[in-house]
């Protein structure tokens, strides 16, 4: 049975940039359905993505998680393919995205950029995405070389299962951490990135947007692993309490005498903050591991692509 495939692509202000890239999708995958969810553009972007071709939706609330929040509650398929509307992903290299997602029965794979074209990625983003994967596979273990690409094919049971929380570019972010903890089966390929369009401008900000991301980071490694997070915390206090201590436990050793109060009391609250940290964090282990009890058998209630299994056989979609 032929898979149902969907493109989704969310836009805001691509003008000069949506008709090629729907052009590029409909060429490499002519049998899928091509959406296109426009973000409150102030230019001609959704008159041309419907002369186009593509089926044109609106999100009202402005950043892309919103968007992509949008696009997965409101498209059915069984398998999603999701890029930017800047003609800056390889449409030609979709196919081979889902044949490895068929093939290997993943719930995810990455188009991993490679950029030939110095000004398709500019120098502080490329950094950036290094520095914050760098990070995520510190926090999270196994990783992708490119967390913040845009370009992913999806399952229906990822999208389905998959409670979006993000407003604005740390959605991709938010992806990755949610496939790595429910530690569902993932590729990445690489892809060629070029240069957008003369007229396409970037929404993307270095800085601000890189903070965003890194800021989600650590907030989905403060909620997903509570024991570590706590734990350093209370770590860290409990370190500094000692520290204050020792010169107090050596004067009282040979004076009998604790001349500095002020400092044992901190030392002393020290302590406690310290041992709160670690029953806080064990108190949140507990309740992490019912919500992710509770996301994988959500997860589960979907057929794994490329069709199910049965005892007789095995039939492909």
């Amino acid at each position: 049975m032929q898979a149902d495939i969907a493109v989704i692509l969310p836009c805001y202000n691509e003008e000069a940039a949506i008709g090629a890239t729907i052009a590029g999708f409909r060429a490499a995958l002519p049998e899928a359905r091509i959406y296109v969810f426009d973000n409150n553009s102030k230019d001609r972007t959704v008159e041309v993505a419907r002369a186009a071709g593509a089926i044109v939706r609106t999100e009202r609330m402005q950043g892309k998680g919103n968007v992509v929040r949008r696009m997965f509650s409101d498209v059915e398929a069984d398998i999603y393919v999701m890029a930017d509307g800047d003609a800056t992903y390889d449409a030609a290299a979709a196919p081979a995205l889902i044949r490895m997602m068929l093939d290997e029965r993943l719930d995810m794979v990455v188009g991993a950029r490679k950029s030939e074209v110095e000004e398709a990625y500019r120098r502080g983003h490329r950094f950036g995405n290094k520095m914050l994967t760098g990070i995520l596979a510190r926090l999270f273990g196994r990783t992708f070389s490119d967390i913040l690409s845009g370009y992913r094919v999806f399952s229906r049971r990822f999208v389905k299962s998959f409670p979006v929380l993000s407003a604005g570019f740390e959605i991709e972010t938010e992806i990755s951490i949610h496939a790595l903890e429910l530690q569902m089966p993932v590729g990445e390929v690489i892809t060629q990135y070029g240069a957008r369009p003369e007229g396409s401008m970037s929404k993307l900000s270095t800085y601000r947007d890189g903070w965003r991301i890194l800021w989600t980071i650590m907030t989905l490694f403060r909620i997903e692993k509570p024991v570590l997070f706590f734990g350093a915390i209370g770590g860290l206090l409990g370190l500094l309490a000692i520290v204050l201590a020792i010169p107090l436990g050596i004067t009282y050793i040979e004076t009998g005498l604790v001349p500095r109060l002020p400092t044992a009391l901190l030392a002393t609250g020290l302590v406690i903050l310290a041992v709160l940290n670690w029953f806080c964090g064990l108190i949140l282990a507990t309740v992490v591991r019912g919500r992710r009890e509770v996301r994988r058998l959500a997860y589960l209630g979907f057929a794994a692509p490329g069709g199910e299994d049965r005892a007789s056989g095995s039939t492909t979609g």
